[in-house]
């Protein structure tokens, strides 16, 4: 057994030198072969995904119709390049609730996109009595 650990830890240790290039008297150098092809394509951008409640504290629902009619007024001039929305169900303090999600991308350096998304959620928050918008920010690629 102790002969079987020490072959397999001899071609682990001739693996690692063989990948990195230690042992050997002249380092290979780095790969500049690297095409277009092989680059991650698309631009930084900003995503935010914004979850509204559906439902207002009076027991209501908002329904599509109601929602579109908010994204039509308060969303769509702000980011009038395009956005996703979606029915979607969660939970929030316990209770379940259909909900609505909304996915916004938006060049990274559009600096006036976060002032634009703050006042989507407080616009939301007072027109249907809700307490909260969650909000999720990332960076992502993207090409079109």
């Amino acid at each position: 057994m102790t002969t079987r650990r020490t072959a397999i830890a001899g071609m682990v240790t001739a693996l690692v030198l063989g990948l990195t290039g230690a042992g050997t008297a002249a380092s290979a150098a780095p790969d500049t072969t690297a095409t277009d092809a092989t680059a991650v394509p698309g631009d930084a951008y900003k995503r935010t995904e914004l979850f509204f409640g559906g439902s207002t504290p009076d027991g209501g629902v908002i329904t599509p119709a109601e929602f579109e009619l908010f994204l039509d007024k308060e969303v769509t001039p702000a980011f009038p390049d395009g956005l996703t929305w979606a029915e979607v169900h969660g939970q929030w303090m316990g209770g379940k609730e259909d909900s609505y999600l909304l996915i916004i991308l938006y060049p990274y350096g559009d600096r006036q996109a976060n002032r634009e998304i703050e006042e989507i959620r407080t616009d939301y928050k007072s027109q249907f009595a809700q307490e909260s918008v969650l909000r999720a920010d990332s960076t992502e690629r993207v090409s079109f």
